[in-house]
């Protein structure tokens, strides 16, 4: 035993040299083998998920095994700019590990991922000194899609035009995307119309055919929806609206335009076809012919014109003056018009061939000089009867014995002839006696403005401002002076001589209007061109943007429009600028016809296509009417004197001449609409007449006048006429320019004597009594000399300032006259009268308050009887005012009357009581005595005592 122990006991020193050499240098040699692992991987992760499937899966190994430590596996390193990845050691002695994902990975933003692996083993020892780390592998790793995107289309919504009767393979394809990043889910494997019953089909390309031929009548388009799968069968989130439009088969033409076109009153220049276009259906087409033209013959004489009376047309339009007016409307001054058939509406005068107007004598002048001009306007058709005869329109013939016409402007075979015979004189020769014209628009039914113009031996006619010479002239001999009276006519030719009773001929068939003759003055081309001129027309917008190589006219009254051109486009654009406008301020309201006819010529063909017209009409709306509303002071007093002076009295100092027009507002509903009232708006327009009437019996031009100097009318275009029954200007002007007019009228009566009061009426027009005014009627009181001392603080009371008030904003259906209470004549001698009383009273009171206090000292009274007295003095005065209260209470005439009567009697009593006024005291002393007896009754019976007579 002991050789035993002293055997081992050498040998443990050394195991332990042994081990402790294990932490020396040389103990790093246990660790003597690096990590393996394969050379690459191949993974797979689920998109939104953290789990990575490695192949082969992800195994380290090391050959230092089962040494602890050196055989073991810490950790495995990914190298890559910031992957996200990590690998984690799942067990260290096996060296299994697993490699996931730091946050979930979208494939969308990567599909997939290669980066660099190594494995570390732990070293020789705990803390991992003298580690060995493997060879670097290369890990690979796909993102695996998830369906999550449904597919979406390009386009919100898909339009196609087709044409009728067609079956076509495809009108268009839509095509929808899917976000998804893998073909299974990205493609778009299918599509699919979801709308029911519709004669339509889509391939899985997306591609949309018609099933069957449409009809254009039947459905005009059809609304469809359209939806989409991914190859994952997944369907779009929202279906896709396709319109499929259906077109007729192509005809030439224009589209895109309206037939109405609707205008309202001041609104300019309004484009009659802002989107139209011309549909050639590709034909060649080399230029292109369109005619816009107004058709407004149906509209007043020819058009929309002025509707003022020829006189105001023609100072408006600064004709010479001189015109005499053969046609005028019927009055007692001009009654040879009365029975024509008439228009009263635009002065428009009808002849059917049965009637004839005799011009009474003195209207215009026997000699009409070597310069003279007739201006008409007419409306005729082809003569009726198989043997045309003359159509008289102006004669002047023979009133007896013979059947000679001097001078006449008629109608024959469609031709206009003017006649003119002059007297004889030193030559006795031929000479210029009958000018032909032919014209087509004298039988066309149509209006039209024809102007003669003589300039002896020259005539010239102008029909809507053109001007034509005479294509025939024939001479014969002048006229030998006779003593024969001659006869005007109009309508038909007065046939003196010759037959057995005079009687009219040669009648006339259609219509006249504005027949005038000037003598001595002819016509200007300006004037006539304003005389004619049609406030309405064609126009177009923005000439300097027309198109290159287009063409357009105008005829003179711009009804009709010219336009030319070889490009489509461009006359597409210029027929967009073509408009209506309307320069009226009130304009006839209705329908004016529109017609566009075209003509095409295409490239080398005999036959090119036919461009169907346009038939289309604007609706022009009436205009707000009017009101226009006369105002001033309507009654006023003067002494007869002011009236007898020279310059007489001025009747309209203060008028004031307003217009208005309603204008509706729109409310939102209808219970808004019944509720609110139209607002008034105050507008400007021109006045073509007022007229100062006379009421009761006419001016007596022996001692009475209405007056107006000249120089008011300077400066205006107005002119006046004067007579027994008032004062008329007119003319064509504003409202502002007739106030100043007006407001210088002056009434004279140099014999006042047998005149109290004079009553005038004011009226006004505009457009020849289309809108009319309210009738203002003014009350003069002429006072007579009786009264002469008091008309100062009389004519004082009278005009306050609240009878000089104008009404400037009138509203509603209230008459805008100012009713004014003014006093009359009885209320003046009223007024009178009561001061007089007061003055009695108050005089009659101080003589018996001296009385009194005279005898103050023999019999005391008391401040409260005096007191009383005082109150009693103060009824007396109160009572009379109440009476003069009483004139400006509205009451029936009789009521007024039996006020003045009364009043009379008790100002005759007074006057009778105030030459009493100079009796003794003993009369006072009486009266105080029995107002001393009457002090204890009540205030009642002191407030009565003015029934009783004043005994001073």
């Amino acid at each position: 035993m002991r050789r035993r122990w002293c055997c081992w006991v050498p040998a443990a020193p050394l195991l332990l040299a042994l081990l402790l050499g294990l932490g020396s240098p040389s103990a790093a040699k246990v660790n003597k083998h690096k990590p393996w692992i394969e050379t690459s991987y191949h993974g797979i992760i689920t998109e939104n998920n953290d789990t990575v499937i490695l192949d082969p899966p992800l195994v380290a190994l090391d050959k230092d095994a089962p040494v602890p430590f050196a055989g073991e596996i810490c950790a495995f390193k990914i190298h890559g700019q910031e992957m996200p990845f990590e690998a984690v050691v799942l067990n260290k002695t096996s060296g299994e590990g697993r490699l996931r994902a730091k946050s979930p990975v979208d494939c969308e933003l990567q599909k997939e991922y290669t980066f660099i692996i190594q494995a570390y083993d732990c070293g020789s020892g705990p803390g991992g000194r003298n580690w060995k780390k493997s060879h670097k592998a290369v890990v690979h790793i796909q993102v695996k899609d998830v369906n999550e995107f449904s597919p979406a289309f390009k386009e919100s919504v898909y339009k196609a035009t087709v044409t009728e009767g067609k079956i076509y393979d495809s009108i268009l394809q839509v095509e929808a995307i899917d976000e998804d990043c893998s073909p299974q889910y990205s493609q778009i494997c299918n599509y699919e119309i979801v709308t029911t019953d519709v004669p339509f089909a889509i391939d899985r390309n997306g591609n949309i055919r018609n099933t069957e031929k449409l009809n254009y009548d039947n459905q005009h388009q059809y609304e469809i929806k359209v939806t989409a799968f991914d190859c994952g069968q997944k369907h779009a989130t929202e279906d896709v609206l396709v319109r499929v439009n259906v077109k007729p088969v192509c005809k030439p033409g224009w589209q895109d335009w309206n037939k109405r076109i609707e205008y309202k009153p001041g609104s300019g220049s309004k484009p009659l076809f802002p989107s139209i276009h011309l549909e050639t259906c590709d034909g060649p087409v080399s230029s292109i012919h369109t005619t816009i033209e107004l058709q407004t013959n149906y509209i007043g004489k020819g058009c929309d014109r002025e509707t003022y009376s020829e006189k105001s047309l023609q100072k408006l339009c600064g004709a010479s003056s001189g015109a005499i007016d053969l046609l005028p409307s019927p009055s007692a001054t001009t009654n040879w018009t009365a029975g024509l058939l008439m228009d009263n509406n635009d002065m428009i005068f009808k002849f059917d061939g049965k009637q004839g107007a005799k011009i009474p004598d003195g209207i215009v002048p026997k000699n009409l000089t070597d310069q003279f001009t007739i201006t008409l306007w007419m409306k005729h058709g082809p003569s009726p009867g198989l043997r045309a005869e003359k159509e008289t329109i102006l004669c002047n013939s023979d009133k007896t014995e013979m059947n000679r016409h001097h001078y006449a402007l008629y109608v024959h075979n469609c031709r206009l002839v003017f006649l003119l015979r002059k007297d004889f004189d030193q030559a006795d020769t031929f000479r210029p006696a009958e000018f032909h014209w032919k014209l087509d628009q004298i039988c066309d039914k149509e209006w039209h403005y024809y102007v003669v113009n003589v300039e002896f031996p020259v005539v010239t006619l102008y029909m809507d401002g053109t001007t034509y010479e005479p294509y025939l002239v024939t001479n014969d001999w002048p006229i030998h002076p006779s003593h024969i009276a001659m006869q005007l006519t109009v309508g038909a030719c007065w046939q003196g001589g010759e037959v057995t009773k005079p009687r009219f001929a040669q009648y006339f068939h259609g219509s006249l209007a504005s027949l005038t003759i000037r003598p001595g003055k002819i016509e200007s081309q300006k004037v006539i061109s304003c005389l004619q001129a049609c406030k309405e027309g064609l126009d177009i917008n923005s000439l300097e943007s027309l198109g290159q190589g287009i063409k357009y006219h105008f005829n003179p009254s711009q009804s009709v429009l010219v336009v030319e051109g070889d490009d489509i486009e461009n006359i597409n654009q210029a027929l967009q600028k073509v408009s209506y406008i309307n320069s009226r301020q009130f304009p006839t309201a209705g329908v004016r016809r529109l017609k566009v006819s075209s003509k095409v010529q295409c490239f080398g063909e005999d036959v090119c296509i036919s461009i169907p017209d346009i038939d289309a009409y604007v609706m022009v709306f009436q205009a707000n009417e009017p009101k226009i509303t006369i105002s001033g002071t309507d009654h006023f007093a003067r002494p007869a004197a002011q009236f007898e002076s020279e310059r007489g009295v001025t009747l309209l100092p203060d008028i004031r001449i307003v217009s208005t027009v309603t204008k509706m507002e729109h409310p939102m509903d209808e219970h808004d609409r019944a509720n609110k009232p139209g607002v008034l708006e105050e507008m400007l327009h021109n006045l073509d007449f007022c007229d100062v009437l006379v009421m009761g019996t006419e001016l007596d031009p022996k001692q009475e006048c209405l007056e107006l100097d000249h120089a008011a009318l300077q400066g205006k275009h107005l002119d006046a006429t004067n007579s027994t029954a008032g004062y008329s200007v007119y003319g064509v002007d504003s409202m502002n320019n007739y106030e100043q007019v007006l407001r210088q009228i002056r009434y004279r009566n140099w014999d006042t004597s047998g005149t109290s009061d004079r009553k005038f009426r004011v009226k006004c027009s505009e457009l020849n009594g289309r809108y009319t005014s309210n009738e203002f009627n003014l009350e003069v009181n002429i006072l007579h000399s009786s009264n002469s001392n008091l008309m100062d603080h009389v004519n004082h009371m009278i005009v306050q300032p609240q009878f000089l008030q104008s009404v400037h904003h009138p509203e509603g259906s209230t008459s805008a006259v100012h009713n004014s209470v003014v006093p009359s004549v009885a209320t003046i001698v009223i007024i009178i009268c009561v001061s007089i009383l007061i003055f009695i009273i108050t005089l009659g009171v101080y003589r018996i308050r001296t009385a009194h206090q005279h005898s103050s000292a023999d019999n005391e009274g008391s401040k409260e009887n005096e007191m009383d007295w005082d109150d009693s003095a103060l009824t007396i005065t109160v009572n009379p005012m109440e009476k003069y209260e009483k004139p400006h209470q509205p009451e029936e005439e009789s009521d007024e009357e039996d006020i003045e009567d009364e009043e009379e009697d008790t100002t005759s009593a007074e006057s009778d009581e105030s030459e009493d006024e100079e009796e003794d005291e003993e009369e006072e002393e009486e009266v105080i005595v029995q107002k001393r007896d009457k002090q204890k009754v009540t205030r009642q019976e002191q407030l009565e005592w003015d029934d009783s007579p004043l005994p001073y």
